[in-house]
């Protein structure tokens, strides 16, 4: 089964689908996707105007890692529902926060 992420120099770059005007914001765990890649299932409350759910999703992984927003770099998504994310810190320190929301 593929990983939702990949390391990098730098930390981890994390594959996302996220699911934006939602009941309440969760992480859902891991999905494999049809073309064999594999994304991090995220729902958020906020509505995706203004970047307020990409802020949303960058403040739950920060949440649930327990480290700092500045810490995560959206780089591909801005207004897709596919984002990739890059978390800036140790690949494998990084990799064991990402272990259970993966579940």
């Amino acid at each position: 089964m593929p990983d939702c992420y990949r390391s990098t120099q730098t930390g981890i770059r994390l594959y996302l689908r996220v699911t934006p005007n939602a009941g309440m914001d969760r992480i859902e765990g891991q999905e494999n996707r049809d073309d064999g890649s594999a994304v991090l299932r995220l729902r958020v409350k906020a509505v995706p105007d203004k970047g307020r759910a990409n802020a949303a999703v960058i403040a739950l992984l920060a949440k649930k890692m327990r480290l700092p927003k500045r810490d995560f770099t959206l780089v591909a998504g801005d207004t897709a529902r596919l984002k990739t994310i890059d978390i800036a810190g140790e690949p494998d320190a990084l990799a064991a926060l990402l272990a259970p929301l993966m579940a």
